[in-house]
């Protein structure tokens, strides 16, 4: 293994075991409720009567399960059974279907839309947790998440998915993901996710409706939302998919670029990989637009404004490394691992908050620490940092 390459590895698997894991097991957990606190501010305030969200539980799932199938500690297991259990007895809607979006501290629902987005991270995590353990429930309800989104949300007409709905699977006004976003009927963001759950699905159950809406998924990416010019990808979309912002998002960019490779690798079709490989490498070029050597990657760039948001977001770090090795692992691109090493380095010295455990939210503009923005709740969990590490172990086993 390359000498780097071996001592990136080693120091984001001390990370993950020391600083990341440990946070929310210890810290975030709710013993009295179930589940996990909603959220603890950046000035490390826990807040333990916040609303829950279905996307942190769901990602905590995916993290602590991949954790327990990658080094096998029982405790990681019953941290990935915790969340399991919540969010199949609280978040699952057994009227209608589905997950809600957000329950309150006790678990009782407070804002039922279904925001296909949650939903995918919710497969997301069951696939992963039964990839770990084999448990039947846990497909069981992934399953019926995958049928729900593709019997309410998939657009036969235009293709893709719609963004929201009411609880009842109806049409909802706001479709919004959170208060940045355009209130759009299609978006790149939630059709990633999407992706990435129903390629991780897919390890687990090879059904051809499955197998046909995930080639379709990757077909979308590449005739629809990338925009073959920039290799960047287009945002926002209406129902007949034309784009209705112009922003560069680097951070999806990257991810992308790797989940996109990722979702053509695992269904093993060779004529779709074989087009997709040389847009992974487009995509990822693209994105490098947002990253300067030892500081990171920037995190938007607002063409119909001209505004560029220069933070150095945690999520974009950690998929930027992603990005960068997933490129010198299939390509050969020495140039990428250089570029990995360096993104570590400045997580490493500037993101990783050594005294309280797991991450800062962004080091923003000017240099300095956002402490404005939450250490954790709705948005900020250890899916993209634990999952970077875990890419990295898994991807170069120890020789």
């Amino acid at each position: 293994m390359n000498k780097q390459l071996y001592i990136l590895r080693k120091e984001v698997e001390e990370v993950l075991i020391c600083n990341i894991l440990p946070y929310w097991m210890e810290r975030m957990t709710d013993h009295t409720y179930g589940g996990f606190y909603g959220r603890v501010t950046g000035e490390e305030e826990l807040l333990t009567e916040a609303d829950k969200g279905a996307v942190l539980h769901a990602r905590i799932l995916w993290t602590f399960s991949a954790a327990y199938r990658l080094l096998g500690k029982e405790e990681y297991k019953l941290t990935a059974t915790h969340a399991k259990r919540f969010l199949i007895d609280q978040f699952y809607d057994r009227d209608y279907g589905g997950v809600y979006w957000a329950v309150d501290y006790k678990g009782e629902p407070v804002d039922v839309r279904k925001q296909i987005y949650a939903l995918g991270f919710a497969i997301y995590g069951l696939s992963e947790y039964h990839r770990a353990t084999a448990d039947t429930e846990a497909l069981t309800y992934a399953i019926h998440l995958f049928e729900s989104i593709e019997r309410h949300s998939f657009d036969r007409k235009h293709n893709g998915y719609l963004e929201a709905l009411t609880q009842e699977w109806c049409e909802i006004q706001d479709m919004r993901l959170s208060e940045k976003d355009a209130n759009e009927r299609k978006t790149m963001n939630t059709h990633l996710h999407i992706l990435e759950s129903y390629t991780n699905l897919y390890r687990v159950w090879q059904s051809d409706h499955l197998k046909g809406q995930l080639h379709n998924l990757i077909l979308i990416f590449r005739d629809k939302i990338l925009d073959s010019e920039t290799c960047h990808l287009n945002l926002f979309f209406d129902d007949t998919w034309q784009s209705k912002h112009r922003i560069h998002s680097y951070g999806h960019d990257i991810e992308a670029s790797w989940l996109l490779h990722e979702a053509a690798l695992v269904l093993g079709d060779k004529e779709l990989l074989a087009s997709i490989e040389p847009l992974v490498k487009c995509i990822a070029d693209a994105a490098s637009e947002g990253y300067t050597p030892g500081e990171g990657m920037i995190y938007e760039k607002d063409l119909d404004t001209g505004h560029t948001d220069r933070d150095r977001h945690w999520w974009v770090q950690a998929e930027a490394i992603v990005g960068y090795i997933n490129l010198y692992q299939h390509f050969g691109d020495k140039a990428a691992l250089e570029k990995a090493v360096d993104c570590w380095a400045f997580i490493r010295d500037r993101l990783v908050d050594r005294e309280n455990g797991e991450w800062f939210w962004a080091i923003c503009a000017d240099g300095s620490v956002d402490r404005e923005d939450d250490k954790a709740g709705f948005w900020k969990c250890p899916y993209h940092n634990g999952r970077m590490c875990m890419e990295l172990i898994e991807r170069f086993a120890e020789s």
